[in-house]
């Protein structure tokens, strides 16, 4: 087997380039076509250590499955996904923006006309997504037509990967579940409402879809104490796709209503919403490991309440609901406030930064603040 030593010297040549140690990044794309590559990568760390190597790929979850051994303690990995809305604002040049919304809180509110022009923002954020492809589409043709275009070819692309599954569950069932996830966006997932699916394949492709990514799930945690995941009943999850872009073009919702009217709250649609607030969540948390997204629901005759994501802030449980408009009771919210005593709730919505008493409120263009 070549050193790490060898294989580089054996590039350089093929390559016409040149090696330096300490200053040259080993980049290498598309890894999980490769799982020997994956294997060898401790070697570097071990035997080449002054070399900085990087390696990336997506599925890469299904590709580990298949070794033995991932060089543990020699390998760090980071989980990436697609921008959050910070990150579109510094792709469209509105730094500014995100520096406003980082620097601001429930006790320093923005001006109202830099919250305005924060909602119109994040109403195109949430019609094209997050995915990079898309934002760059965006940021240099201003178009949601052409997003839109590329949402669908993005969607066709994942549609066909899905072949490349066949062996744990058959694409057909992998696609239904998919759709079923981007159909039941709000609420307990029903794998009853899943057609011509029976639960066992339903229950295993959708464990595909969470561990390829596509998915996120948010369980049911009973919030008593931290970590929050001590306390979970997976009887009780919702399931969000990872991209609300993608989200609203599978939906085929109809953007002429987004576009040719001011009321901000065409976001209710789809519960696009919740997952746009889910997906920032994740986003937002540190990069080294799995996110994990949780929610509270209490099944109690004539008195139901669900809180939409409950975060853990160091040694602290903050229960957050989210409103799509500007206004909303938040009944569930001082329900759990009075059983868990929690000194306070958060609410994200279309609103401004303020306080009502015990409940802060973040816009929801700055929900990453809330776990960041």
């Amino acid at each position: 087997m070549r050193t790490p030593q060898q294989l580089c010297e054996e590039i350089a040549m093929l390559e016409g380039c040149t090696f330096k140690p300490g200053k040259t990044l080993f980049f290498i794309d598309v890894i999980q076509d490769c799982p020997a590559a994956i294997g060898c990568l401790r070697y570097f760390y071990e035997h080449f250590p002054e070399l900085h190597v990087i390696a990336a790929g997506s599925l890469l979850e299904f590709a580990l499955e298949e070794l033995p051994s991932f060089g543990v303690g020699r390998i760090h990995s980071l989980y990436m996904y697609p921008f959050c809305f910070s990150e579109f604002l510094e792709a469209t040049n509105n730094m500014p923006l995100a520096a406003a919304i980082d620097s601001a809180s429930p006790s320093s509110p923005l001006s109202d006309i830099v919250h305005n022009r924060l909602l119109e923002l994040l109403r195109t954020f949430i019609i094209i997504g997050g995915m990079p492809a898309v934002v760059k589409k965006y940021a240099e043709t201003a178009s949601l037509t052409n997003c839109q275009k590329l949402l669908g070819e993005l969607i066709a692309s994942f549609r066909d990967d899905f072949a490349k599954y066949r062996r744990r569950i058959p694409s057909s069932r992998i696609d239904a579940v998919f759709m079923s996830v981007a159909a039941q966006s709000q609420g307990k997932f029903m794998y009853s409402k899943i057609d011509g699916v029976r639960t066992e394949q339903a229950q295993a492709a959708l464990q595909t879809l969470i561990l390829a990514g596509l998915v996120y799930p948010v369980t049911h945690t009973a919030a008593n104490g931290i970590p929050l995941g001590a306390e979970t009943d997976e009887r009780y999850r919702r399931m969000i796709l990872f991209d609300t872009g993608l989200l609203q073009r599978l939906l085929n919702l109809d953007l002429s209503d987004i576009i040719l009217t001011n009321d901000t709250a065409f976001i209710n649609k789809g519960s696009l919403a919740e997952v746009f607030v889910g997906c920032e969540f994740v986003k937002n948390m540190p990069a080294d490991y799995p996110a994990a997204l949780y929610c509270w629901h209490r099944d109690k005759k004539g008195s139901d309440a669900e809180i939409d994501y409950i975060v853990q802030r160091h040694n602290q449980i903050w229960p957050v609901e989210v409103k799509s408009g500007k206004s909303g009771k938040m009944q569930s919210l001082r329900i759990f406030m009075e059983q868990k005593h929690s000194p306070f709730g958060i609410r994200t919505s279309l609103e401004n930064f303020c306080e009502y008493d015990n409940i802060k409120v973040y816009p929801l263009y700055a929900a990453g603040n809330i776990v960041r």
